[in-house]
């Protein structure tokens, strides 16, 4: 098992704000993380990160990658993990680079952290990974700013890509993007999962984008795993009662093309 959390407690003081007794990622699987927000979907991301304690928390429980154990692990070797193996995307793309630095030295500065042998090398590794999401070289000579969303998002999948991570977490990664430009980002993971064998953990309050391209869906109501399983069986016959809700709310198309519930 690629990525495993087994009883999870995230806590602020006296305050839990997560409690998860078992969630798993495989390798080439895409996981839906589902709930509204302020559910802890983030949050358990934040924690898989090894962030949370940054933020004040208390992290209890074990996070699993490849069965070696991340909870408790010293900053300094956690900085091995992050970026390197475990890497993540976010709702924003904008806001995770920095405005003044061309999008190529952000590789370059990565990849030389992570044993990169050269800016050569690093460049290298840079061009194939903006190859595999559709995007020019030339982007690598471009500041943030000069590119759309859409191309900030492939940006980010490729620095993973170029870091060789072996999970993915992805939270919101289209909620900020137009339809067209979302579908082109989940056929990007879908495809990856599959040729990098990359652990995805998909984070989003959006069904139809977890139905898109998700293997298993688990659902999170108030810090709490409260349903899991294969997304079929998940999102057409799901067993808990907020599961049903959310689903309930999912607007549809009716036959005269105005938005109905998914339950009417």
């Amino acid at each position: 098992m690629k990525l495993s959390l087994s009883d999870l407690r995230i806590s602020f003081g006296s305050r839990q704000v997560v409690g998860i007794g078992e969630l798993s990622c495989d390798t080439g699987q895409i996981v839906g993380l589902v709930g509204e927000s302020g559910s802890g979907k983030s949050m358990t991301a934040t924690a898989i990160m090894g962030l949370a304690v940054r933020l004040g928390a208390t992290v209890t429980g074990s996070i699993r990658l490849d069965g070696s154990e991340l909870v408790g692990l010293p900053d300094s070797a956690m900085r091995d993990v992050r970026g390197h193996r475990i890497a993540m995307i976010f709702q924003d793309p904008a806001s995770a680079f920095n405005p003044v630095i061309k999008v190529g030295t952000l590789f370059t500065r990565a990849l030389r952290l992570h044993g990169a042998r050269s800016r050569v090398a690093a460049r290298d590794r840079a061009d194939i990974a903006v190859a595999e999401v559709m995007l020019p070289s030339a982007v690598l000579d471009r500041y943030p700013h000069q590119l759309s969303g859409g191309q900030l998002q492939r940006v980010a999948i490729a620095l993973a890509l170029a870091l060789d991570a072996e999970v993915l977490l992805a939270d919101e990664p289209t909620s900020a993007l137009d339809v067209t430009v979302q579908a082109e980002i989940l056929a990007i993971l879908r495809r990856l999962a599959a040729t990098r064998q990359l652990a995805v953990l998909l984070i989003s309050h959006d069904l139809a984008v977890v139905a898109e391209v998700a293997d298993a869906v688990a659902v999170m109501q108030s810090g709490r795993l409260v349903e899991v399983g294969a997304a079929r069986q998940v999102l057409r016959a799901p067993v808990h009662a907020y599961t049903s809700e959310l689903l309930s709310a999912v607007p549809v198309m009716a036959a005269g093309g105005g938005p109905v519930a998914a339950g009417e």
